[in-house]
């Protein structure tokens, strides 16, 4: 067994593939229009995955996007996908500069979460050994669910 990739409905192309390309770091892989079923597929990899997205299709997020209007319920429902980050700090900073609600800080320099447009909540973890506490994160609250 191999894993492949995990599917998020999207609301809307443009905004999702901001938020996960410009803000998240990741890169589209492949489209899929299907005309006949009315919707599109977008295959996403994160940036030390991209190589490994095109030759084997894995590991990938897939974006799915119904040409028909829907409604999704909370996101939460689905749990969140995971991500290891260089410098979770940094990281963090550069979401907040971008205009993205950081639900959960990094106060302990290990862990945080934010959320897509779409709700989907995306835990952010630490390479290798946490962080020492460092403001603004050591005292920041959580906003709203992750």
């Amino acid at each position: 067994m191999r894993y492949l990739h995990t599917m998020v409905r999207v609301t809307d192309i443009d905004r999702s593939l901001e938020f996960y390309c410009q803000h998240m770091g990741m890169t589209e892989i492949r489209r899929v229009e299907n005309e006949g079923g009315r919707f599109t597929l977008i295959f996403l990899a994160a940036s030390d995955d991209v190589e490994a997205g095109r030759t084997q299709s894995a590991p990938l997020i897939e974006l799915t996007y119904n040409w028909d209007p829907e409604t999704y319920g909370g996101g939460r429902n689905f749990g969140h996908l995971a991500y290891e980050v260089d410098d979770i700090y940094e990281t963090c900073q550069r979401l907040m500069d971008a205009g993205i609600t950081i639900n959960r800080p990094p106060r302990d320099g290990r862990m945080a979460f934010v959320k897509s447009p779409d709700n989907i909540s995306f835990e952010l973890l630490q390479k290798g050994e946490r962080k020492a506490p460092a403001e603004p994160w050591a005292s920041m609250e959580n906003t709203g669910t992750w």
